[in-house]
């Protein structure tokens, strides 16, 4: 790729990368590989006022969870194309905000997949047998050994809340362990093994022993668990989230818990979390031995972090090198193969009539063919790629794209 750099209209050693929060190694060396050389890497999240400074001169960043790229912050982002969370979700962006200053926003959304799983599957078997109890009081001294409210996981319920990718991962393990596996989605899925779909939540949440949740963070799921979801299920249940903060309400768990209606829980998102390892963290769940707490690290193993950074790494130089969308959360999708023998221009806008007429009248006016264009719209932008047949650069194309009102971003390949 080093030998066909000079056909980039900005020099690759010129784009400059920021990536944050201590990302994966992949993430520095498939840039490098793909000949990005400006690229800094830092070990944390930076605050909000020396991030706004940062990120003016900044043209691509990749941030975790940590990180918030607010509509204030974005603002001040003028040379930026291109944002990667390196997670799975992206609610630490705004996507909207980034979407208007044309800049799409990319993830991984399956590659940590098998982590997460693999610890909800643990916390089962943790819960049920009362090892966390146990293992408090071994460490203050107190031989806790009974058998009495400890089980084996094999022929318990598992209900599962969000039956995609982590859900029906956790559907395999756990069938694989002897459990007898039920689900609910508000999206039709296909049963995995002997798994069986329940028709409501509340169905769900009185047949299950353990309810583990795996939902996005919206509306819809805003508070799902609360005290009357938690009253509908098992008396000595116990509750695994592994999804978001903002899914179940803590208060109303820790009531559960107090009551021992519940028989324990095991949480790794809360509604409010430290922004670094430096952060004092508080919950109302921290006084009961029965509960696992754990810092948001559902995701966090060795082999998923190197997954991501690869992952997203990818799609960031895929976007910046050729205009290809696929794989973006706020973007139009538009996939591209290279073409080194054409002249790429690549246009945003505000999805209003008549911008597509104004983008052709810049090349036919100059007598250029369009040898392919492709345009991708939502009710808010347009996305259009040209290919000209022309390999000879021309400064005024470009300035008369951008001059065109409704233009959010243009850019030239090749």
């Amino acid at each position: 790729m080093g030998s066909e750099s000079k056909l980039y209209s900005l020099a690759k050693e010129k784009i400059k990368v920021l990536l944050l929060e201590g990302l994966h190694k992949n993430a520095l060396n498939y840039f490098n590989s793909s000949d990005y050389s400006n690229v800094e890497c830092l070990k944390s999240s930076l605050e909000k006022e020396e991030l706004i400074e940062k990120i003016k001169d900044v043209h691509i960043i990749g941030i975790r969870s940590r990180t918030h790229l607010t509509s204030e912050i974005l603002e001040n982002a003028n040379k930026l194309i291109a944002i990667g969370c390196y997670s799975i979700g992206t609610n630490q962006v705004d996507l909207n905000a980034a979407k208007m200053k044309g800049i799409p926003v990319f993830n991984a959304p399956f590659s940590n997949t098998r982590s997460v799983a693999e610890l909800v599957i643990s916390e089962c078997i943790y819960l049920i047998r009362g090892i966390p109890e146990k293992n408090y009081c071994a460490h203050n001294g107190k031989w806790f050994k009974e058998a009495a409210n400890s089980f084996e996981v094999r022929g318990k319920n598992i209900g599962i809340v969000g039956y995609g990718h982590i859900g029906s991962q956790v559907s395999i393990l756990a069938e694989n362990l002897g459990m007898n596996v039920f689900y609910y989605d508000i999206e039709k899925k296909l049963n995995l093994g002997n798994a069986k779909s329940c028709n409501s939540l509340e169905e769900l949440l009185q047949v299950a022993d353990i309810v583990t949740l795996h939902v996005p963070e919206n509306e819809t799921t805003h508070n799902m668990i609360t005290v009357t979801q938690l009253n509908l299920m098992k008396t000595g249940a116990f509750l695994i989230n592994l999804s978001r903060g903002s899914v179940v309400n803590l208060d109303d768990l820790a009531a559960a818990i107090e009551e021992k209606h519940l028989n324990g829980a095991a949480i790794d998102v809360y509604p409010e979390e430290p922004t670094s390892n430096a952060g004092e963290f508080k919950s109302v769940l921290q006084k009961y031995q029965n509960v696992i707490l754990t810092p948001h690290i559902g995701g966090s193993t060795t082999e998923a972090q190197a997954n991501i950074a690869l992952e997203v790494s990818e799609k960031l130089v895929k976007y910046c090198d050729i205009g290809s969308t696929i794989g973006a959360t706020n973007f139009v999708e538009i996939a591209l193969q290279p073409n080194l023998n054409k002249q790429r221009y690549l246009h945003i806008h505000k999805n209003t009539p008549g911008v597509l007429n104004k983008i052709n009248k810049v090349f036919t006016e100059r007598n250029l063919n369009i040898a392919a264009q492709f345009l991708q719209t939502d009710p808010f932008i347009g996305y259009v790629i040209v290919d000209v047949d022309s390999k000879e650069q021309n400064a005024e194309i470009l300035k008369d794209l951008k001059s065109i009102p409704e233009t959010i971003k243009a850019r030239v390949l090749f």
